[in-house]
């Protein structure tokens, strides 16, 4: 087999050329593939590429394999979301089905530990595949670890509306916060449904969780009992507003992390916003050298960057490689929870595009009903005359579960008539965008 490569052709030439001295040590053993970041998108290429029958090595400069998602983001920060709503659920909800406990209390040392366990399990099933597929993987320095609250916060003020402030605040709000959530935008998470966006926000205002839309900070005091906030308008002048909190999370995004890589010295060309620059296959403006995930254009999503790097080693392996970036679901873990993929009806419009929306909401639905969990609904947009689905948005109980099948419609290309006439278990959540699905394409045939 000819060598090819991800980063460059042998590991010596990528520890000169990035200058990687930590791995230096191993430098003379040469490999078909080295990958550089063992996140969802490496490590998920890094098997693939073994499982092709390429020799991998893994860098990763943390502690752990699984990257941000596994150690400090997706996963912990569901972790902690899990143990807020059965805490919220206890508190609130155990009565009205005729359970009744006394004294419910938080532990949030437990509930730390619990997501500790969570991490470090799914860590060493992540290691348990690389020995299994005889991919390597080595550490180059030491993890730094990720900051935890070890106790509930009087007041907690978050800045940023996008995903993961809403879900980090939606924690702390469940056991007891006041939460604030500060954005500079006029709206909360800007890439969703307005329709839908709109239900969410009232949803969380009804939690508890406040908000200060089209506003900036404009300075931040630590104090020895928390933190002083300076906040202006976004736009315009306005009065200045000073506001205390115990603790503040700055959640307004992430950029690609490529510190430290000598991109420059190496030639590989970035953009504007210090992504790195790839063609249809991956390939970096320097031969030989390839780049996924979230260092890439795209959303930075575990999921997205898994197909990344499944299709970028197997157009490395000499077979097809292809990712439908219309077709990546993004979801947020509140609850309820919001899952959506494809067009949002803002976007259908600005396109000039004819279509038209079916929609179900949750409270007509049996099983929501009988678990009484109904707030949210399931919205289709769908080409006018085609009936081809172009976007797909939930809000409602396992959102993130049912986008599933509506992100399959979409990429064998069907129509909203296609899962409308497709059987579905009764009585199920499934059965929401079965029947918004009828209304979109005008059967509306019965109640789920």
């Amino acid at each position: 087999m000819s060598r090819v490569a991800w980063a460059v052709c042998g590991r010596r030439r990528l520890i000169e050329r990035l200058g990687l001295r930590g791995f230096a040590a191993a430098a003379s053993e040469q490999k078909d593939v080295v990958i550089i970041g063992g996140g969802p998108g490496g490590y998920v290429a890094a098997i693939k590429a073994a499982q092709l029958g390429l020799s991998v090595a893994c860098v990763e400069g943390r502690g752990t394999l699984g990257g941000t998602c596994l150690n400090v983001g997706c996963i912990p920060s569901k972790a902690l979301l899990q143990s807020s709503h059965m805490y919220a659920e206890a508190k609130h909800a155990f009565q009205k089905h005729g359970v009744l406990v006394d004294g419910v209390a938080v532990d949030v040392a437990a509930m730390q530990r619990q997501k500790a366990s969570a991490v470090e399990g799914l860590t060493k099933g992540i290691e348990g595949l690389f020995k299994k597929n005889k991919a390597r993987w080595a550490c180059i320095v030491s993890s730094t670890g990720a900051l935890s609250l070890e106790n509930v916060p009087k007041s907690l003020v978050v800045i940023g509306g996008g995903y993961i402030g809403l879900e980090l605040g939606s924690v702390w709000s469940r056991l007891g916060a006041e939460v604030t959530v500060v954005e500079f935008l006029d709206h909360i998470v800007p890439t969703m449904d307005g329709e839908v966006r709109r239900a969410f926000q009232r949803s969380l205002q009804k939690q508890g969780l406040k908000f200060k839309l089209g506003t900036k900070v404009a300075s931040a005091e630590a104090t020895h009992d928390g933190v002083n906030l300076t906040l202006q308008p976004a736009k315009g002048s306005g009065s200045t507003e000073m506001m205390s909190a115990d603790v503040v999370l700055v959640s307004t995004g992430r950029r690609p992390y490529t510190q430290g890589l000598n991109l420059e010295g190496v030639g590989v060309a970035t953009d504007k916003r210090g992504c790195i620059v790839v063609d249809k296959h991956f390939q970096t403006s320097v031969p030989g050298i390839h780049a996924i995930g979230d260092v890439i254009p795209g959303p930075m999503l575990a999921h997205k960057a898994e197909e990344d790097g499944v299709a970028c080693v197997e157009l490395l392996a000499g077979r097809s490689g292809h990712v439908n970036y219309d077709t990546v679901p993004s979801i947020v873990y509140t609850w309820p929870e919001v899952a959506s993929v494809g067009k949002t009806e803002e976007q259908v419009k600005a396109d000039g595009l004819a279509y038209k929306v079916g929609k179900f909401s949750f409270m007509a639905n049996s099983r929501a009903r009988s678990v009484d969990d109904t707030e949210g609904m399931v919205k289709f947009i769908a080409d006018a005359k085609t009936d081809k689905i172009m976007g797909v948005h939930i809000m409602g109980p396992n959102a993130g579960e049912l986008i599933g099948e509506c992100v399959l419609a979409m990429e064998y290309g069907a129509s909203a008539e296609d899962i409308a006439r497709t059987c579905h278990g009764h009585p199920t959540l499934s059965g929401t965008p079965y029947v918004a699905t009828q209304s979109t394409c005008g059967l509306n045939c019965a109640q789920h």
